[in-house]
């Protein structure tokens, strides 16, 4: 199948895809993934990076990254 008839099978413009190697499309993606029976971020994975849960340290949980203020009066 050309991108262009799984496009049109999808239910979205043939154009859309012309450029699908070279620029994200999430739609078009998702479309290839489910044509060929794979995951997105197996398809795309240079576009679904595998995140990774991070652990801080309470010092910097604040959205500036400084201590709270009753971490400072503690370390004071």
């Amino acid at each position: 199948m050309t991108l262009a008839a799984l496009a049109t099978h999808y239910g979205f413009a043939a154009s859309s895809v012309k450029n699908i190697w070279t620029r994200p499309n999430e739609r078009a993606e998702r479309a290839i993934a489910d044509f060929i029976g794979q995951p997105v971020e197996n398809v795309s994975a240079d576009r679904y990076p595998i995140t990774r849960n991070r652990i801080l340290k309470a010092e910097y949980a604040s959205s500036r990254g400084k201590p709270s203020s009753a971490q400072r009066k503690e370390t004071a």
